[in-house]
């Protein structure tokens, strides 16, 4: 008798979760993504801070996979799906599936700012952090150069868009790589003149964390010489300025986007209603309306929990991904599973050494021990015992020395 087939398309944390789930479990588990390894995203602004190596927040697919009985890559960009033929649609052909487990992520979002998208950079993939280490890196070599003091002063300028936990713990990493390392291996620079800015479109940053929490991220931030406009909008961008809503202009050369996203284009072409974001919703078990055999999870999936979507984060895709692998053996037992329901385990952001903010198991912790313990969770989640061990050494390096071994200009062709 054949196997039943399961296709998991996206690597990402979601997917990720449900591989190792139905991994030896008599099912034939083909796993899509358009990239060979899973990354570890919440640690790419530390790649473009020239904390750590790329390859130590990334580990190979195939790698897992040798591990997981019945299971099988392959490297391939997914274009749709044909629900009726029950296909996958790829560049490298169809694939037949009989579950199908969609996890393929979010891309960032503009909202409609071309200029804003055509002048700025963003992480979502391990591409994107070494192009933007290696524009930082190129600013200060050309601001070595420049004779202008108005032209320095903008090529040493740095507007961060987005006070949530991906623009707080930019800001925070690169003013420290500034002041620390920078200033040692420019002398010839005075970077106390370097501006790191922080652009908030409302009253707070990190809004989903308690009061006393944003309180002190504010009070920190602004402590290590991050400038934090709030209720302030970026409007447009050019490659040497950025404006704001209220015409007002800050000179700079770079300007790093984190004030949203949204769902990975394949949802688009995917022929089902969309929400919010292009996000699609789904059924209380993740499955899209009208088809039990297709599941949708993480940033791309839209399901409400008391009276709000769940956010696009990573504990949520995980919880996610474990749900509905045990969601398709049951189905195969013919038995059922209870609604999906998340369990919000807290949230966290690191501002800087020795700081930063949690919010965990009913506690709040702030300072020395919210870092500790973002430290060792990042660290517990990281897929890959070598990763774990040179993150650790990067980290323990930079802790004691104030250095960041990775300040390698690879590439001078960025924006």
């Amino acid at each position: 008798m054949l196997k039943k087939r399961v296709v998991i398309v996206g690597m990402g944390f979601g997917g990720i979760r449900t591989a190792r789930v139905l991994a030896g479990k008599g099912l034939d588990v083909i796993l899509a993504d358009r990239n060979n390894y899973h990354l570890f995203q919440p640690l790419l602004y530390q790649v473009a801070t020239a904390g750590l190596e790329q390859e130590s927040i990334a580990h190979s697919v195939r790698a897992m996979a040798r591990n997981w009985s019945g299971t099988r890559f392959q490297l391939t960009e997914v274009n749709g799906v044909d629900f009726v033929s029950r296909e996958v649609l790829t560049d490298t052909g169809c694939i037949p599936y009989d579950y199908l487990v969609i996890g393929a992520g979010s891309v960032t979002n503009f909202f409609g700012l071309e200029s804003v998208e055509r002048n700025s950079f963003d992480l979502k993939e391990l591409a994107d952090a070494e192009t933007l280490r290696n524009h930082i890196l190129t600013a200060f070599e050309r601001a070595v150069l420049e004779p202008d003091p108005a032209r320095k002063r903008a090529l040493m300028t740095f507007v961060i868009v987005g006070g949530g936990p991906t623009g707080v713990e930019f800001a925070g990493a690169l003013i420290e790589l500034v002041h620390f390392v920078l200033a040692k291996d420019y002398p010839e620079l005075s970077t106390h003149a370097a501006r790191v800015v922080l652009v908030e479109a409302t009253d707070k940053l990190l809004a989903s964390m308690p009061a006393k929490q944003r309180t002190y991220t504010l009070k920190k931030l602004r402590s290590m010489s991050v400038e934090v406009l709030l209720n302030a909008r970026v409007v447009d961008a050019g490659p040497e300025r950025v404006t704001l809503h209220d015409g007002a202009i800050i000179p700079a050369h770079t300007l790093f986007w984190s004030a949203g996203v949204k769902a990975a284009p394949i949802a688009a072409v995917i022929d089902v209603p969309h929400r919010a974001g292009g996000r699609i919703p789904v059924e209380s078990d993740l499955t899209i309306p009208g088809h039990p055999e297709v599941f949708v999870i993480g940033d791309m999936a839209y399901l409400e929990q008391e009276g709000s979507a769940l956010p696009m984060t990573a504990p949520v895709a995980m919880q996610m991904g474990i749900y509905v692998g045990k969601a398709i053996l049951a189905k195969e037992r013919n038995s059922s599973t209870p609604p999906f329901r998340y369990c919000d385990k807290g949230s966290m952001a690191t501002i800087g050494k020795n700081a930063a903010v949690a919010s965990a198991f009913g506690m709040d912790f702030r300072g020395y021990m919210a870092w500790l313990v973002w430290l060792l969770l990042h660290l517990y989640y990281l897929i890959g015992f070598r990763n774990r061990i040179v993150v650790m050494l990067n980290w323990v390096w930079y802790y004691w020395f104030h250095e960041r071994q990775v300040r390698l200009i690879t590439r001078r062709d960025g924006k």
